[in-house]
């Protein structure tokens, strides 16, 4: 892309507002989630108020040479939702349809999970989304979308009957099970940013369900024992309750254990499922309590301090052994440290249950086989400088080559992680050659691209 671009005439094809670095509202529309992206900063943000805006904007894009991207939420933790072209900000796209009788939900394509839930809350309607305000819903559903009742409800993109695509030749079309089929399928969990800009989605809801939940914290020295016994637990549990079991440290301070679950179910069946790991070390925080599903949603809601940060993913189908726990601890209590008081971490969340009843080639999300996804994490401030932030790569570099001896190779994409070698095969699974060709099919000149794009 020269420096000559003229982008007052994209402005006058648009309805939206095409914005310049320094104008008002251009950071807001394009500064990454991540910031360890921070220093990429594209050329020109267009907010979009229609998808026609994006058919033009997209044509436009090819014509000028203009690399262009897609964000919703910019949540992508490769910093991929921004690009030093153009940048299609699609918050205006966030409208919530709900049609109580058929109980399907229209959402914009940059619909945010805050807009999301806010219109759903009064038809007591809902489908596995995201726990985090202002994720937006395509990069959830276009990675699968893993929920804290996906065990119960299946994948976000399980909940897809449809959506709306413009091209990268500027034409929409709409994909469902009979109609651009192919490119269904690979909407749902073929990743983000790679076949076009989803416009609109349309999802098969569900009434909620009374909830409870839990939060239970242990000193670091109950480690091994909490951390098997809860694997035990989560291993033998009913699809209704899902958890994520951690072991974390911020800077100077000892690690701490935490479960945190959600049961479509009463709290006093939640409580008989702990018990074992409440008998086994005592807790210094214990909280189970009954909520609507509201509230269950609100409790875990993702809170954090942000700045800088690299996630890695492996999986497995089974309880990690012993081995495999204390190389969590032990990688934690090692951490280098940084002045980021999210720290460090690992977690295992817990899959299974309705994700694991679809056939992996039914749609193209391909972990249908797993029991823990293993997310190992690291924060960092960009003001701590290049040297802490080079100590925490490594050490999360380290942590995820230790753990392929216990887990499988692939990762979940909507953790995004750039350093990843074999992303193909650890995204995609055995659908690589499907996405493939259908990426050929919709996009042959690789107008959409990214370093992990299909």
């Amino acid at each position: 892309m020269g420096g000559s671009v003229d982008f007052s005439k994209l402005a006058n094809l648009v309805d939206g507002y095409v914005r310049l670095p320094g104008d008002p509202g251009f950071d807001a529309a394009s500064r990454p989630f991540n910031k360890r992206y921070a220093d990429v900063r594209p050329s020109a943000v267009l907010s979009v108020a229609s998808a026609d805006d994006v058919g033009k904007a997209i044509v436009w894009a090819r014509g000028n040479d203009v690399p262009i991207v897609a964000r919703g939420g910019g949540h992508s933790y490769a910093g991929n939702s921004v690009n030093t072209g153009l940048v299609l900000d699609l918050r205006g796209l966030d409208q919530v349809r709900v049609d109580r009788s058929s109980e399907l939900v229209t959402v914009g394509g940059g619909t945010r999970m805050s807009t999301l839930y806010a219109g759903l809350e009064p038809y007591d309607l809902a489908f596995p989304a995201g726990n985090a305000d202002d994720v937006a819903i395509g990069g959830l559903v276009l990675g699968g979308g893993v929920a804290a009742v996906s065990r119960s409800f299946g994948l976000t993109c399980d909940s897809l009957v449809e959506t709306d695509v413009v091209l990268a030749d500027g034409t929409t079309v709409t994909c469902n099970e009979t109609s651009n089929a192919d490119l269904f399928w690979a909407c749902r969990g073929g990743g983000g940013g790679n076949f076009g800009v989803n416009t609109s989605f349309t999802f098969q809801a569900r009434p909620v369900l009374a909830s409870s939940t839990c939060l239970l914290l242990w000193h670091r020295k109950h480690a091994r024992e909490v951390l098997a016994c809860m694997q035990e637990i989560m291993d033998r549990a009913p699809d209704e309750f899902a958890a994520r079991i951690g072991i974390a440290r911020a800077a100077d301070e000892e690690a701490v254990v935490s479960v945190v679950g959600w049961h479509l179910g009463p709290a006093e069946e939640l409580r008989e499922m702990l018990r074992p790991a409440l008998a086994v070390a005592e807790p210094f925080r214990v909280d189970i309590a009954d909520r609507t599903y509201w509230e269950a949603k609100d409790y875990l809601h993702h809170n954090t301090e942000g700045g800088a940060f690299a996630v890695r993913t492996r999986s497995t189908s089974k309880p990690l052994p012993d081995a495999g726990v204390a190389t969590m601890i032990d990688a934690v209590d090692a951490w280098p440290g940084s002045g980021n008081a999210d720290g460090a971490g690992v977690a295992l969340f817990t899959w299974g249950g309705a994700i694991n009843r679809v056939p992996v080639t039914e749609t193209a999300f391909p972990h249908r086989d797993v029991l823990f996804l293993i997310s190992m994490d690291t924060s960092w401030h960009v003001e701590d400088g290049p040297a802490v932030a080079r100590a925490n790569l490594d050490w999360l570099t380290a942590l995820h080559e230790r753990m392929g001896e216990f887990a499988a190779d692939s990762a979940y994409v909507n953790f995004t992680d750039p350093d990843l070698g074999d992303w193909q095969s650890a995204y995609h699974g055995p659908n690589y050659a499907r996405l493939a060709e259908v990426k050929r099919r919709y996009d042959p000149d690789r107008v959409f691209r990214f370093p992990q794009a299909i």
